[in-house]
């Protein structure tokens, strides 16, 4: 999640597209440069999944994770590969990570988190799921759905990974658009 996809536990040499403020690829780094350096934006797509009622499922991080490890987190977050659109990156990582082959997903919106050791740009979707989720055992421990005043409270109590709480403090503040990338 955050920075991490299923290549983090199998190859840390992993490249990304290193990129300006507006997306644009700008050249390519390691993936344990890009989250040792900060100068070295690189993109990252979360999904934020809601069960029908409104909740927002969030994962505690594997215990193993190099960022934030055992704390709870986005729904589902990774890096884009190389070439990858957005879109395709976050169903590749919904799949992945929860084990969710489709959800109607929306764009929301783009915002940059900026962390002590790394840069991401950030574009966040959200789609409502009912349905079967068989998590990744080998990137997190456990998963469930909180609501948001769940959320509110646990926030800035050590509970909640510092990426999620820049994502949430994003999308309480989200105003939707009509368009996205």
């Amino acid at each position: 999640m955050n920075g991490s996809s299923a290549n983090e536990m199998k190859d840390p040499e992993e490249q990304l597209e290193i990129v300006n403020q507006k997306g644009e690829v700008i050249g390519l780094a390691p993936r344990t440069e890009a989250h040792s350096n900060p100068s070295l934006m690189h993109r990252v797509v979360h999904v934020l999944v809601f069960d029908p009622g409104g909740r927002l499922l969030l994962q505690k991080r594997s215990l193993s994770k190099d960022v934030a490890p055992g704390m709870w987190d986005t729904s589902v977050g990774g890096h884009v590969g190389i070439g990858e659109e957005l879109p395709l990156a976050a169903v590749r990582e919904m799949q992945e990570e929860l084990g969710i082959p489709d959800c109607d997903m929306e764009y929301l919106y783009t915002y940059i988190h900026r962390g002590r050791h790394e840069t991401e740009l950030v574009s966040t979707y959200r789609c409502i799921y009912n349905g079967d989720i068989s998590f990744n055992r080998n990137e997190i421990d456990e998963v469930r759905f909180w609501s948001i005043e769940e959320i509110r409270s646990a926030a800035g109590k050590g509970i909640l990974s510092m990426h999620f709480e820049d994502e949430l403090r994003s999308y309480l503040a989200y105003t939707p658009r009509t368009s996205g990338p």
